[in-house]
């Protein structure tokens, strides 16, 4: 589609006289500078396919794939369309259109260009291409921490909970989790303190939480909480796969808020977080070093008393995740033996463990030659 800059007729009067003058080539790159001047990049980006196949001896008009062209064609003319996605992608950046620009470069597999501009996106007033801009950050990976502060800072973090269980890859997914509780983390102090200040007439400089919490058991009336506690929940979930300290300090902080809340709000959760604020203490703790034999006696409790055909093998996972994380590899195999009988991941523990007699061993009991030949040879 042409944009006016000019009249149509005036147009094809310039066409006709550059190709009086300078012939074929010529008239194709007026015709691509009048797209450059008017920013009708998708039509520029067929001009420049066009003058490929004026190069190369091909038709000018061609509907096919690259597939059907001569085969001593095909890869001149597959680098040109390369060529003329990228100048057209950039052409859309460069307008700020990054929702029109990103079809291009996901053609010829290069995002890098769209990740950097959205690096320094912010939405105008209108946030009209807002959600475009997150769904290839987020949801197609260009820029998903970005994408992911983006949905934070417009739309909250009950939308963000909800896209981070949607979100379809590894990629920045722990980031993201960090984001959720820091973000959470955050509001849940904020609030606090504006409680203590309505109450005692004058906000504390501190925001370490258990300074917050020491002698204020009125902050936990039947009714009261300071964070959406669906979100709480929901975020405690996601802390249990981080491994930093700083995000496991966070999100212990969260669990021991919920601990102090009423019954109301203690809310039930899957085996083996079932005392969901407690459990995830317990695990917490674990993870950062606190009590590590007391997490690992409380839920391999759990593991025991579990039946997997009526609850599955979460508490299993769960205790074999706890001594692998712990660097008890060998304990985690015997685990892993004991509750998850029939996990591969067996085989990934004794590799992790350097346990390599034991991983040839169960190759053998389990028909694996793979993992038989892997301890075989690792030993």
């Amino acid at each position: 589609m042409l944009l006016n800059a000019m009249p149509a007729d005036d147009l094809f009067a310039q066409l006709d006289q550059a190709h009086t003058s300078g012939g074929s080539e010529a008239v194709l790159q007026s015709l691509a500078q009048h797209c450059l001047d008017t920013r009708n990049y998708p039509l520029l980006f067929e001009v420049r396919l066009m003058q490929s196949r004026l190069r190369l001896g091909l038709p000018l008009i061609h509907s096919g794939s690259r597939d059907d062209l001569p085969a001593a064609a095909q890869r001149p003319y597959e680098e040109a369309f390369l060529a003329a996605a990228r100048e057209t992608g950039q052409g859309f950046l460069d307008s700020g259109e990054i929702g029109r620009a990103w079809p291009y470069f996901r053609a010829i597999g290069d995002p890098a260009p769209v990740a950097a501009v959205i690096e320094s996106y912010e939405p105008g007033e209108d946030r009209k291409d807002l959600d475009a801009v997150i769904q290839i950050a987020l949801m197609e990976a260009v820029n998903p921490v970005k994408g992911f502060h983006l949905i934070l800072q417009n739309h909250g973090i009950c939308r963000a909970i909800t896209s981070f269980g949607q979100y379809p890859v590894r990629q920045g997914r722990t980031e993201c989790a960090r984001l959720l509780i820091y973000t959470l983390h955050a509001e849940l102090i904020e609030n606090l303190k504006r409680a203590i200040a309505q109450q005692e007439e004058r906000e504390p400089e501190t925001a370490d939480l258990a300074s917050l919490l020491r002698d204020r058991d009125w902050l936990f009336g039947e009714y009261s909480y300071h964070v959406d506690t669906s979100h709480l929940v929901s975020v405690l979930q996601i802390s249990l796969d981080l491994e930093d300290a700083p995000s496991l300090h966070k999100a212990l902080d969260l669990a021991l808020y919920g601990q102090h809340l009423a019954s109301t709000f203690q809310h039930r959760g899957d085996p083996p977080f079932e005392d969901v604020y407690t459990d995830h203490t317990i695990f917490l703790r674990g993870l950062l070093g606190i009590d590590a034999e007391a997490a690992v006696a409380h839920f391999r409790a759990k593991a025991k008393a579990n039946d997997p055909e009526m609850h599955g093998p979460g508490p299993g996972q769960v205790l074999v995740a706890l001594l692998g994380r712990l660097g008890r590899h060998g304990e985690a195999v015997d685990a892993s033996l004991e509750f998850l009988p029939s996990s591969t991941a067996t085989f990934e523990l004794c590799q992790a463990s350097g346990d390599f007699d034991r991983l040839k061993e169960l190759g053998h009991q389990r028909g694996d030659p793979l993992a038989y030949v892997a301890g075989l040879i690792q030993r």
